[in-house]
């Protein structure tokens, strides 16, 4: 059977960095010292305002592909995750593809919030695992949240930043290494939680009803602190229960960044030291379904996987939507 491997990384954070101590100054309080403590926060990215979440995912993909060693137009498929679109229709992959140039590659999104990106590569997985026609999968994570941040609300618009990832996936005809096994999970009732609410036929942004806070992001109820630590560790355990590895021998973790906290609580649940994760909330903030493939592509060009590695990805976001994922590294820089 085909395996699929990461052959290349990418990642990319628009303009300069914004420290915590900019809303120091905004709020007349000390955020600053709340968000290192309590979130790992230092600093993050934000687009410009003539800027997309295509514009983020054009120079991630761009390096991914030329460390894939590869050309743009070996790309059999494009898939975006993100739940910040360039449109409601059509799909950011579009976007992308006329951007670098793609033109033999097809094209869709993936929108399950923040656990997109971990659901787009079990995807691309499946695709070259079963057609043969699928050599080269281009996988991006992409997020423009500050488009749709109340900066009047601290609380919110701190932890959220911009930024993209994307990965080349591409098929191993050897069966080794690469994606191993994965797992997806689902809670629609906490669909009505947090989400930006208008825009779509729920709320269409054109309806005279609409207010300018339906545009916003908005946590309408407060989601239990408790459901990542909850719901993290046992899909860890299930994953990797299907490969007869424990979570001992995973020697990266790569979490949804948004909580420091709640990390290390999984890890201390696993039993697994604080420094099998990999984070860069510190440096990026908050960036929803791209915030784990900027943590894999960092770590990559840090030498921080070897091959060999057994790599654990979890991701989750609003609906509740999460994915698990473990792969074997087989690329090195």
């Amino acid at each position: 059977m085909r395996q699929a491997t990461i052959i290349g990384t990418g990642l990319h954070a628009p303009g300069e960095p914004i420290p915590n101590v900019v809303f120091n100054e905004r709020h007349q309080q000390d955020i600053d010292a709340f968000l290192r403590e309590n979130r790992n926060i230092h600093q993050r990215y934000y687009m410009s305002p003539d800027q997309a979440t295509s514009d983020l995912v054009v120079p991630a993909a761009q390096d991914a592909v030329a460390q894939a060693g590869i050309d743009i137009t070996d790309i059999d498929l494009i898939i975006v995750a993100t739940d910040t679109p360039d449109y409601i229709s059509p799909s950011t992959a579009a976007v992308v593809q006329h951007k670098i140039g793609a033109v033999n590659a097809g094209i869709f999104d993936v929108n399950t919030a923040c656990a997109g990106f971990v659901t787009a590569l079990d995807i691309a997985w499946k695709y070259l695992q079963s057609d043969t026609q699928y050599r080269h999968i281009l996988v991006a994570g992409a997020y423009g949240m500050s488009k749709y941040l109340d900066f009047d609300d601290y609380r919110i618009s701190t932890l959220f930043a911009d930024g993209a990832g994307a990965v080349v996936l591409s098929a191993n005809v050897e069966g080794e290494g690469g994606i191993l096994a994965s797992t997806l999970y689902g809670d629609g009732s906490y669909h009505d939680y947090m989400g930006i609410y208008s825009g779509g036929t729920f709320m269409p942004a054109s309806h005279e009803s609409v207010e300018n806070r339906d545009t916003l992001l908005r946590f309408a109820k407060k989601i239990p602190p408790e459901t990542n630590p909850q719901h993290w560790p046992r899909l860890v355990r299930t994953v990797l229960q299907r490969i007869d590895r424990t979570p001992a021998d995973v020697q990266k973790y790569f979490f949804t960044q948004i909580n420091i906290n709640s990390i290390r609580e999984t890890l201390d649940i696993l039993d697994v030291p604080h420094d099998r994760a990999h984070n860069v909330m510190d440096k990026f903030a908050y960036t929803g379904s791209a915030c784990i493939p900027m943590a894999i592509a960092d770590a990559a060009e840090r030498h921080l996987l070897q091959e060999n590695d057994l790599v654990m990805l979890v991701g989750s976001g609003g609906g509740i939507s999460m994915a698990a994922m473990a792969l074997q590294w087989t690329y090195t820089t």
